[in-house]
Order: C-alpha cells, then sequence, then structure tokens
C-alpha cells in the first residue's frame, strides 16, 4: 500500500503541515457543526458533571474537549460565526460587528458624492423582521453601496474579506449546507455568493403564530430551534432543509441554537402565546451566582438543546453516518455576566454624551457590553479618549483602546475604513441597553464573552482533555484538514497564521496516530534551515519511501529517495526551497 503524506513549507518562514489520506481510502467524511450560542466552556463542563449519560457527556467521552477556547474579539455572533468558517479574526474578515461602519462604502441608496456608512447587518436590514422569512429576503435599500462596483450592493457575502470554507468544500466538489439565526447570516456564502448549497436561516427576531417576538419566550424559541433541527435532520437523510428534495448528505452542515443564549438574557420569560409566567419559569434567567450555577431558565434550555443534539446523533447513528461524521461542538460567543450581583445597566447614550459633538461626532457606536465607536473626525480620537478616561465611573469603561494602543489588536484606523477608533472595554457585568427585560449580553472582551466550548467529537477518537489556548477560529482549518483538504487554502489561515487544532495538526498527528480508518497515517514538521527546507519523516516500521514537491498540489516530481528502519526517522533537506515562494511536499510510502 502507498500511503502519502502532504506537507508545506513557506518561504516566509511559517510552519505549516497537511496530513493526506491514505492512498485508495474512498469513504466520503463529513464535518457536523453545533453552535450553542451564548455556552461558556464552565456551562458544559457543569452540565456533563450532572448529566453523565448527556449527549453533550458523549461528544465530550469521545472527542477532543479544549477547554481554554476563545472567540475573536468583539465576541458578537457576526465576528463569531466568521471565525468558525474563515480561520479569521476581524483584523482579517473585516467583520466588526454586524453593526458597524465603513469609510469607503456609500450609505444605502446612495451612489454618488462622499463616502463613509453605517452597515448594519442585524435583523433590521430584513424586508420585514417580524416574519420568519424576513419578508421574503433582505431589504435592498437598507444595504450599503460600493464605490469601486459601480455603486453595486453590498450584501453580508460581499462584505466579507476572505474566504469561507463552504466555498473551499464545494470547490472541491462536495455539497454543503448551514442552518442559522438571521437572514444576513448569508455572509457564509463567502465572496462568491455561492458557497452554502442548503442555506436555512429564519429570523430569530421575528414574531411568533401568536404575535410574540420568538426572543421574549424561552418556549418559543425552543419551538424555533426545533423547526431548525427538524431542517437538519431531512439533511442527515440526504434531502434538503425542506425536506422535499434529495440531494444527498451534506459534506459540511450543522446549525445554531438560540435556546441558551435567549435563556440567559431574559429578566422575564412569557409563554408561546406571550403571557408573562410566574415561579422559576417566569424568571429570571441567566445564573443564581458567581459558580455559575444555572437557572430554572438555563437548565431548561440546556436539558432541551442536548435532547436535541441526541436527536441528531441518534440520525446519523440510523443513517450509518455517525463513525465517518466529526461533530463540532462550540459557540460563537459568551455572554456576561454569569454573577448577577455584578450586573450593573447603563443607557448607551451615556458613553456618546462624554464626548462633546462640537469637538468631533460618533458616527457609529455599537454597544452592548463594550463600546465600539467610530468618529467623524478620526484626527480628534484622542480628544474623545480622554473624554471616555475622564468619565468612567459614569460610562462603566474599565479600559479604552485607541490608538497604539488598539493597533496591538487591529490594523490602523487611519488606514483600514472599517476599523474602530476607539474601543471602550466595560467594567465586568456592564450592559449599555434600554431594555427594562435584559440581564446578559455578549459583544464584548471579558472571560465571560470570549471562554466558549471547543469539542471535536468521532467514535474512533480517544478521549482527550486539552487545556492549551485555542481560538475558536482554528476549526476552520481543523474542517479542511478532517476532510483531507488543504486548511492553507483559506485566505484568513494564510493571512494569520492560524494553525489547526491540537491534536489534528501534523506534529499531534505524528505523536499520537489516529485510528487508520480517519485516513492518518504519519505526518512531520517542515523547518526553514540555511534557505533549505527540513522536515522529519517518522514510520513504525521498515519502510522505503519518495519525496516529491509540487508548486500547485497538481504537478509533482520526486526529488529524492530514502528509507527508514523500525522506530527510528529520517531527515530529508530540500536545498532547492528557497527559489520557491510557495512549496508543497508529499511522502510517499512504498509498502
Amino acid at each position: 500500500m502507498r500511503t502519502v503524506m502532504l506537507l508545506r513549507w513557506l518561504l516566509a518562514g511559517t510552519i505549516a503541515c497537511i496530513s493526506g489520506r491514505a492512498a485508495g481510502q474512498t469513504s466520503v467524511h463529513r464535518v457536523f457543526v453545533i453552535s450553542i450560542d451564548g455556552m461558556h466552556a464552565v456551562d458544559l463542563g457543569l452540565f456533563v458533571r450532572d448529566h453523565p449519560d448527556s449527549a453533550l457527556a458523549y461528544l465530550v467521552g469521545s472527542g477532543y474537549n479544549y477547554t481554554s477556547a476563545s472567540t475573536p474579539k468583539p465576541a458578537d455572533s457576526f465576528p463569531g460565526l466568521v471565525a468558525l468558517f474563515t480561520g479569521g479574526s476581524p483584523a482579517a474578515t473585516g467583520i466588526y460587528f454586524d453593526r458597524s461602519y465603513d469609510r469607503s462604502l456609500w450609505p444605502p441608496t446612495v451612489t454618488s458624492g462622499p463616502t463613509g456608512t453605517q452597515v448594519i447587518f442585524d435583523e433590521t436590514a430584513d424586508l420585514n423582521f417580524f416574519a420568519l422569512d424576513g419578508g421574503g429576503g433582505l431589504n435592498e435599500n437598507a444595504l450599503p453601496r460600493d464605490p469601486n462596483r459601480g455603486g453595486a450592493l453590498v450584501y453580508p457575502h460581499d462584505y466579507l474579506r476572505v474566504n469561507i470554507v463552504f466555498e473551499v468544500i464545494k470547490a472541491a466538489g462536495y455539497r454543503t449546507a448551514w442552518c442559522d439565526k438571521h437572514l444576513t447570516e448569508e455572509i457564509v456564502q463567502g465572496p462568491s455568493g455561492q458557497g452554502v448549497d442548503d442555506l436555512f436561516v429564519p429570523e430569530i427576531a421575528a414574531n411568533n403564530e401568536y404575535g410574540l417576538s420568538i426572543n421574549k419566550s424561552l418556549d418559543a424559541t425552543e419551538a424555533y430551534d426545533d423547526m431548525k433541527v427538524q431542517a437538519v435532520l431531512n439533511q442527515v437523510v440526504g434531502y434538503d432543509h425542506t425536506g422535499s428534495n434529495y440531494v444527498g448528505v451534506p459534506v459540511i452542515f450543522g446549525l445554531n441554537f438560540q435556546a441558551v443564549s435567549v435563556a440567559q438574557k431574559l429578566k422575564k420569560n412569557k409563554s408561546v402565546t406571550g403571557v408573562t409566567l410566574t415561579g422559576p419559569a417566569g424568571g429570571p434567567g441567566g445564573y443564581l451566582d458567581g459558580a455559575a450555577t444555572p437557572s430554572y431558565l438555563v437548565s431548561n434550555a440546556l436539558v432541551h438543546t442536548d435532547a436535541s443534539i441526541q436527536t441528531l446523533i441518534n440520525a446519523l447513528t440510523a443513517n450509518d453516518l455517525l463513525d465517518s461524521t466529526y461533530i463540532v461542538l462550540t459557540s460563537k460567543h459568551g455572554q456576561s455576566p454569569i454573577d448577577p450581583t455584578k450586573l450593573a445597566i447603563i443607557t448607551p447614550s451615556t458613553v456618546t454624551a462624554v464626548i462633546d459633538p462640537t469637538v468631533v461626532h460618533v458616527v457609529q457606536a455599537t454597544e452592548d457590553d463594550t463600546a465600539v465607536l467610530w468618529l467623524e473626525d478620526q484626527t480628534k480620537t484622542a480628544a474623545a479618549t480622554a473624554a471616555l478616561l475622564a468619565n468612567q465611573t459614569a460610562t462603566g469603561i474599565q479600559d479604552v483602546w485607541s490608538g497604539e494602543t488598539l493597533k496591538l489588536h487591529y490594523p490602523d484606523p487611519l488606514l483600514d475604513p472599517r476599523v474602530p477608533d476607539i474601543i471602550g472595554l466595560g467594567k465586568p457585568g456592564t450592559l449599555y441597553t434600554t431594555s427594562n427585560n435584559k440581564i446578559a449580553e455578549h459583544g464584548g472582551f471579558t472571560d465571560q464573552d470570549v471562554n466558549v466550548p471547543i469539542v471535536i467529537s468521532n467514535p474512533n477518537l480517544a478521549p482527550q482533555t486539552i487545556r492549551v489556548p485555542v481560538q475558536t477560529m482554528q476549526i476552520a482549518p481543523t474542517i479542511l484538514a478532517l476532510l483531507g483538504l488543504n486548511p492553507l487554502a483559506l485566505q484568513a489561515v494564510q493571512i494569520e497564521r492560524t494553525a489547526v487544532l491540537p491534536g489534528f495538526d501534523a506534529a499531534q498527528i505524528a505523536l499520537n496516530p489516529l485510528s487508520p480508518a480517519l485516513g492518518y497515517h504519519s505526518s512531520s514538521i517542515v523547518h526553514l534551515v540555511n534557505g533549505q527546507a527540513q522536515f522529519q519523516v517518522d514510520f513504525a516500521r521498515t519502510q522505503t519511501f519518495e519525496v516529491q514537491a509540487s508548486e500547485d498540489l497538481i504537478n509533482w516530481t520526486t526529488i529524492g529517495s530514502s528509507s527508514v528502519v523500525v522506530g527510528s526517522s529520517t531527515t530529508f533537506s530540500d536545498p532547492d526551497a528557497s527559489f520557491y515562494d510557495t512549496r508543497f511536499y508529499r511522502v510517499i510510502s512504498n509498502q
């Protein structure tokens, strides 16, 4: 049997590698992604402890559990979703919030004159966000215009600066699907606008059949989640999300759950018909203490979501898909505060009011539990920063990022038209809201906003707890690696050097080989030494092998051969590596 190992060396000196499948393997593997929006890593730990026979406990017990995982910052749904599937933070994707500002675009309906506009990609971009289908689509009169494309409409997928997992997988000839909560989540289509074959995005802000806003009721939200689960169950058996057309099972698919997020936020809960409930079911939601003891509503939401996941696992099992499917469990964001005694509600206008409008005008303020500000006159950033620092108690701001501090984390706002000028990090527990029914929010920078679960499960994996800090944006290249595709096909992965998650990267695979059924044999790391690419090849027995190189992953040239004995390794050097901008290598075992 000939076994292929694929490696890539980048002239810039980064280390990257891709582990290929065993030659002759024909089974199609799949990735199923679950985002439990709002879930903290501690929520998962407590639930598994208290529910050892649960679906979530099964996933942890059959997978790699990354307990120190973080979302990008700001920890909002929009950049969180994009990170999962591009491998990029806002610095690469250009997605900072679903309510942001772009200095290079024209406002909606405008096709001439000065540029600079709010970019609003929340539910208000729907034709009718009170309707589950958003009124039939996005409202063109709410979308910005692009001067560089003759004033063309800017849909969310146009706004994304880098490609996305769905596009890479679809280009490889596989079917793709995804299910989410807003029409604007069509951003997952990627810049091509065609990355997802079967996209289902019913509006979470819609009213239900009783005229109640879905996200004002936990029961209504759970019914909403149930609708999406049914759509995915249809996909598991090979139909599209409607259950009407047989199209084959997607290679990548999944959904997000909203019940936990809603339960964390609600101060008072209503029935599906709009009746304010009493007793524990009436709220408040959130947590009982700083130890993350869940309230009745959060417990209810977790149990309901777990039962839904069990239904999905059962469907994968019944259709002989579980062994060949990697289940990725994560969350786009956490929620803050956990400790109810830390809650401090501040009217959003309080923040902008301390900045003198005769000095500088704030053209966009996005405030959830952090204040993200774009200024009309960027030369006045220091003055606006000074005003915020002088009013930290009134505004609930703990730290202010601007100027050089902000540039430590993001591109220079003077050069990148999307980067905010100032970020006011709210004190833990601070919410900027006018709602009298909200006790938690996300979008900030605290640990409770960003520390979310990541679990990758498959029956063939030996369970591990991995505590090394990781990022949710590492899920994207890991998805491609698990499917035998090139993680470096993702532009954000190249830009930000995003690594595959530990345990699935090449070095870990070499040390801890996975089941052969999953397609891994051996791998290594490429090093740059004196202009040469060097990598170590390890095998479990005596083997001869050829080393081949390519610039395009299509045409391969043998550049050497060697052999190794049981328990040993050998190092191979490519003295010509420095002549190439990008160089791929593969090792072909002849046994």
